[in-house]
């Protein structure tokens, strides 16, 4: 049975000073959490020496060998027992710890790896002789004369030797290499113009190449969309757009992408601060903010974003790790990201992920191969838009070439014959197929428009694409109007804790604008005077209680808001066409065209695509057509 006063003793303690071996063993612990820890801060090393070539080895998921290589400025030979020193750094001077430009600055690293493993350092500086120390467990050895043509080489074996209790608390190889490449791939997105190669030597020799990202040329945004495409894929950059919103001293930069294209959890999303990559729940919560509208609460978006300001705004120093960082505004930040991403959100208009079009695809079945391997290829030439309007007019029953909208909605070749009116109103108009969404041809199933576009066609599902622009209406008329609250007869009173009450209580002007009213009832209590009328009946201390649960674990609350904006979408579902309903050609263009106005009609409420489009190229390919 445990002591049920475990930190209560008769003896006195005795404040003693620990050693050094035992200083840097302590420190190690809280630096190097794992063999990618130790990968990190080595690799920023290299970055922070200027290098423009890393190369990473490892064995055993890093447990038996890191090897990081660079051709960066290296180190003199005077400075490799120094460089093994605590607190020992040539990236700051120690007058002003906000003044940070550089990945490392404590002087931890190197001294806390050595305590726990077998670090050998080799390094050459220009002009100079290469030169080799070693530091095992602690112990440190003479430098010595070494070869190397140019840069540093590091090598740690046998992590946490020194520490033997630590091993037991590594996962399998497979999952400390997968670890080792989360933290390479990062740190390439946060430098696009240094190459990386990252090798498994396990077994020895030259190991196999598990990630390369040669460097990236051009300005900030190319070599960034460049090295996204190495690391993302080709999916992310070409769904992804360009984010550059600058707020008061701090600039947002990179790319997010639509939100048709998005993730069943949150691993595609990558944030740095003035290069540096964090894992900050103010960040994170800001840009599932920006998306909140468009997804639904088990998806998840897709971004690198990289703030930049000047060091004095940001404190850098809050974590051992140095994975999460403190803005002098923390509101501005979160402002800054969800601003900037909803502009760039509405400025995308209808555009919807072109993996839509590659899911459509896939699964359609393409015909099965022949006894060569390869699937038949029809060589045929394509009749003239004049040949096929003469073999259509030649071969349609008359009943069907007369019925009502036939012509727009049966005819083998797509055509669009416009009313007088319009080409007496617009001459220059251009063609509606020219236009993005394209000119309307059929419907299938009474929910499905067929519409041709000048490279293909587009299959429009018409209940959720007028869905979302009733929706994008009423939520126009709320932010002009504003929100119409309700008072209660009787305000409810809700007791909280101190804490919790001046959470609330900063918040309670932009609950105000949302229609939900608070005002301090004395002590820890609050008396809720109104609450949204859109939402009818509601509980206000269970409002108030998931309010305060989206601040503490967020710092911001969009509960209130979601819940009034779950309410328009459910009028927009009710208000909108609906599936079954036949429509007529100049209706289904109307609602084609309104598309291409209406920013985020590409999805619908849930973020869901309302179309498809299909290249012509693509739908060849499925008949064999060359």
């Amino acid at each position: 049975m445990p002591d049920d006063t475990p930190h209560i003793s008769l003896k006195r303690p005795v404040i003693r000073q620990l050693d050094d071996a035992a200083i840097n063993r302590i420190a190690a612990g809280e630096v190097v959490e794992r063999p990618a820890s130790a990968v990190k801060e080595l690799v920023e090393n290299a970055i922070d020496a200027g290098a423009t070539r890393i190369d990473v080895s490892y064995a055993d998921g890093g447990k038996t060998l890191i090897r990081v290589t660079d051709n960066g400025c290296g180190i003199a030979p005077d400075d490799l027992s120094l460089a093994l020193s605590r607190h020992a750094t040539s990236k700051i001077d120690g007058s002003d710890l906000l003044d940070i430009h550089t990945f490392g600055f404590r002087g931890e690293a190197l001294p806390s790896l050595g305590a726990v493993g077998r670090l050998d350092i080799t390094s050459r500086v220009p002009g100079d002789e290469a030169a080799t120390i070693r530091v095992s467990g602690g112990a440190m050895s003479p430098v010595k004369p070494a070869a190397l043509s140019e840069g540093t080489v590091v090598e740690l074996r046998d992590l946490f030797f020194a520490t033997p209790a630590r091993l037991k608390f590594m996962r399998t190889d497979r999952a400390e290499a997968q670890a080792i490449g989360d933290v390479i791939k990062r740190l390439a997105m946060a430098e696009p113009h240094v190459g990386f190669t990252l090798r498994d030597v396990s077994g020895g020799g030259e190991g196999r190449v598990t990630f390369r990202a040669d460097a990236q040329t051009g300005d900030l945004f190319d070599a960034l969309y460049g090295r996204l495409g190495q690391i993302l894929g080709r999916e992310f950059t070409e769904n992804a757009l360009a984010i550059d919103a600058t707020r008061e001293g701090l600039r947002l930069t990179g790319y997010a992408a639509l939100p048709t294209y998005s993730r069943g959890a949150a691993v595609a999303q990558f944030l740095f601060v003035n290069g540096r990559p964090v894992k900050d729940k103010l960040l994170t919560g800001a840009l599932r903010a920006a998306y909140f509208d468009f997804l639904s609460r088990d998806r998840h978006p897709a971004a690198a974003l990289f703030i930049t300001c000047d060091p004095q705004l940001v404190d850098v120093n809050v974590h051992p790790a140095k994975s999460e960082v403190r803005f002098r505004d923390p509101g501005l930040a979160r402002g800054l990201i969800v601003s900037g991403l909803r502009h760039a959100l509405a400025e995308a208009g209808h555009r919807a992920s072109t993996t839509v079009a590659g899911a459509t695809l896939g699964a359609m079945r393409p015909e099965l191969p022949t006894a060569s391997g390869l699937p038949r290829q029809y060589q045929m030439d394509r009749p003239s838009q004049g040949a096929l309007r003469g073999a259509y007019y030649g071969q349609a029953p008359d009943h069907l070439v007369e019925a009502p909208g036939f012509a727009e909605m049966a005819a083998p070749s797509a055509r669009f014959e416009p009313s007088v009116g319009i080409d007496e109103a617009l001459p220059e108009a251009p063609h509606p197929s020219q236009l993005p969404l394209g000119a309307a041809r059929a419907q299938v199933h009474e929910n499905y428009i067929i519409a041709q576009t000048e490279t293909g066609m587009v299959i429009v599902d018409q209940h959720a694409a007028h869905e979302r622009l009733v929706y994008e209406k009423l939520k126009a008329q709320m932010a002009e109007n504003g929100v119409a609250s309700q008072a209660l007869l009787i305000p409810e009173i809700i007791e909280l804790s101190a804490g919790d009450i001046g959470r609330l209580l900063e918040a309670a002007e932009a609950l105000k604008t949302l229609g939900l009213v608070i005002e301090p009832f004395g002590g820890t209590a609050v008396a809720v005077r109104e609450t949204p009328a859109i939402l009818g009946e509601v509980n206000a201390a269970a409002m108030i209680r998931d309010v305060l649960d989206e601040l503490a674990d967020q710092g911001d609350s969009n509960m209130v808001q979601a819940k009034i904006e779950a309410v328009l979408s459910r009028v927009a579902c009710h208000g909108s066409i609906r599936s079954g309903r036949w429509m007529r050609a100049e209706e289904m263009n109307a609602l084609l065209r309104e598309m291409e106005a209406t920013p985020h009609s590409g999805q619908c409420n849930h973020g869901r695509p309302t179309y498809v489009e299909l290249k012509l190229s693509d739908i060849e390919r499925l008949f064999g057509r060359t």
